[in-house]
């Protein structure tokens, strides 16, 4: 059926009718456009005074009429047929300009969004008349990043390009730029990290804006555990978000090239997305949006191991899909009735979403039956009065590979954010038959999901029954007292600011002279290496000092100047401690 696209307001029915006559022009395969058809398209745009392109296909047969207005054309939507990796569309674009001026940067855009074999702006002259041809294809990758070539501009009746040699050879230089690719690509999706600095006067813009460098790297590490291969990072300043894209139109636009660039599949936002947000950037990018709080709840996803940890995480995420919960179209709205269930129903939409409700009271629910549980075994060790000490600190500061050192354990520790979701313990023993419990707990990481610290509630009330934390610090990492901050403001969040704690600066191995100068020696803290059982010696002590609750511990243990009395009994303590430690089988011991 030969209709018209586009701004079709105001046409009377002549126009209407002149503009249906296009679709029976003919273009011969070798020609960009023909002479006739340029003329007519011009004859055309100054009857209506507008814009008139037509989308030709290969054959040189006209599918598509386009009407806009004196600036712009609006392009119908061409789904995805045939614009697949190493392929073009198999559409030229052919439109004019009432002003005779060249292609502008909408016009480019289309032809890289939409793949299109080639964009082309007839300009009109003062007469009323086509006169020059302005045109750009597509570029294979190439070491320049240039997405399009602009060819130059040429007479209407004086055109030089051979439109079916061009193309193809392009064409076949994209399916051996994606068999290239396809070589080496690990099936990874492909993701493209945008990271927006607001400079406004809210505080916690502010803050956040602090140390960017820090946030890309820590979003980067985020996108590998979850699996995803970062391609390149956008980043953007600007004095307030944009309620509806984040970014400025100018960088959105921006990102959409950058992703053609890359072919990227993914973009991952470092701010957290409203629900709106989120699909307008998708229907401005055509690319799969998440953000932030999706990534580290997918992460999560992918590591809970045990129904208590698949329970909270399922908790999280649906607390973070209600919301976002949208109509897809119209095939997601049909109705229910029956006995009395008589008139409009519930639409598709609706049931979702209070399917979604009544599985978050049930999941809630579980949870609650689940910190009832760990209270009944949290009794059973008081009764024993084996203190315990609770490991906290950062995601991948290393206190799973310092709790199986201590124990001897081989709790799951691996170099990657999140590697730890349940709760363990472990009992450790010292010489003097003195034995303790260990935790390990779930990492933390700043600006963490309030639906997951609420989800992990439950797991996290393992702490407050702590007699001691153990804060553990990536001491190689150039953020960690951003992280140490963050850390205690979790805690503070979770009424446990007021538990002794014990500072524990890890892989200390990783740094140089230099750099270990460099930490704080403003307050008491052991440093160690968590896979050398020699410099975790010190921590035993401390640990045995911290629990007696003396008034003040003196001494920095681990640095210089520490009383060599003092490490000789650490010494003894520790070596015997950590060869003798065991994790324990008996009830209320051991929690997997």
């Amino acid at each position: 059926m030969q209709q018209l696209h586009g701004n079709l307001t105001g046409l009377s029915a002549s126009d209407k009718q002149l503009l249906e006559r296009i679709y029976r022009r003919r273009v011969a395969p070798s020609e960009v456009v023909s002479e006739e058809l340029g003329a007519f398209l011009g004859q055309c745009s100054t009857t209506v005074k507008r814009q008139v392109g037509v989308l030709l296909d290969r054959a040189g047969i006209v599918t598509h009429v386009i009407v806009g207005d004196h600036q712009k054309l609006f392009l119908p939507d061409l789904g995805r047929a045939r614009a697949g990796r190493g392929r073009l569309r198999g559409l030229r674009l052919v439109h004019t300009h009432l002003h005779g001026e060249p292609l502008s940067r909408d016009d480019l855009l289309d032809l890289a969004k939409l793949r299109l074999d080639m964009v082309v702006a007839i300009g009109i002259g003062r007469a009323g008349r086509s006169e020059r041809l302005f045109m750009a294809h597509l570029l294979p990758p190439n070491p320049q990043g240039e997405l399009w070539r602009e060819l130059p501009s040429q007479l209407l009746h004086q055109q030089d390009v051979v439109f079916d040699e061009l193309i193809p050879a392009l064409e076949a230089e994209y399916q051996k730029a994606a068999q290239a690719a396809a070589v080496v690509d690990d099936g990874r999706d492909r993701a493209l990290v945008v990271h927006v600095i607001c400079t406004g006067d809210d505080p916690k813009d502010r803050g956040e804006s602090q140390n960017p460098i820090a946030r890309v790297a820590e979003l980067r590490e985020l996108c590998r555990t979850a699996g995803l291969q970062v391609l390149d990072v956008v980043t953007q300043k600007r004095h307030q978000l944009d309620p509806r894209t984040l970014l400025g139109k100018g960088k959105l636009d921006e990102v959409v090239l950058r992703a053609l660039q890359y072919d990227a599949t993914v973009l991952v936002f470092d701010k957290e997305l409203q629900p709106a947000q989120a699909r307008t950037i998708s229907d401005a990018t055509t690319l799969k949006v998440i953000d932030r709080t999706m990534l580290i709840l997918d992460i999560f996803a992918q590591h809970a191991k045990s129904r208590d940890g698949k329970m909270q995480v399922e908790l999280a995420q649906l607390k973070y899909t209600l919301p976002r919960l949208i109509e897809k179209n119209t095939m997601m709205s049909r109705l229910t009735g029956g006995i009395g269930g008589r008139g409009p129903g519930e639409t598709k939409l609706e049931i979702n979403r209070r399917r979604a409700r009544e599985r978050i009271t049930l999941l809630q629910r579980q949870i609650d039956n689940l910190s009832s549980e760990r209270h009944e075994r949290r009794k059973m060790r008081r009764r024993r009065a084996l203190p315990v000490i609770g490991i906290v600190g950062y995601t991948n500061a290393g206190k799973s590979t310092l709790l199986n050192t201590l124990t001897k354990s081989d709790v799951l520790a691996e170099d990657k954010l999140f590697a730890t979701l349940d709760p363990t313990s472990r009992r450790m023993r010292f010489p003097d038959e003195r034995e303790l419990i260990l935790t390990d707990t779930v990492g933390f990481i700043r600006d963490l999901p309030q639906d997951l610290v609420t989800a992990f509630r439950a797991t996290l009330e393992e702490l407050s029954e702590a007699d001691l934390l153990m804060h553990v610090l990536d001491a190689s990492d150039p953020a960690m007292e951003e992280q140490r901050r963050s850390v205690e403001k979790i805690l503070f969040e979770l009424e446990l600011s007021d538990k002794p704690r014990l500072l524990v600066y890890n892989k200390i191995d990783k740094l140089d002279a230099e750099g270990f100068a460099s930490l704080p020696h403003d307050r008491e803290a052991v440093a160690l290496s968590a896979f050398d059982k020699e410099t975790v010696r010190p921590l035993l002590f401390a640990i045995d000092q911290a629990l007696a609750l003396s008034p003040q511990r003196r001494y920095w243990v681990g640095w210089p100047g520490c009383d060599d009395s003092l490490a000789a009994g650490a010494d003894e303590a520790g070596v015997d401690g950590a060869d003798e430690a065991e994790p324990a089988v008996d009830d209320g011991v051991t929690t997997a």
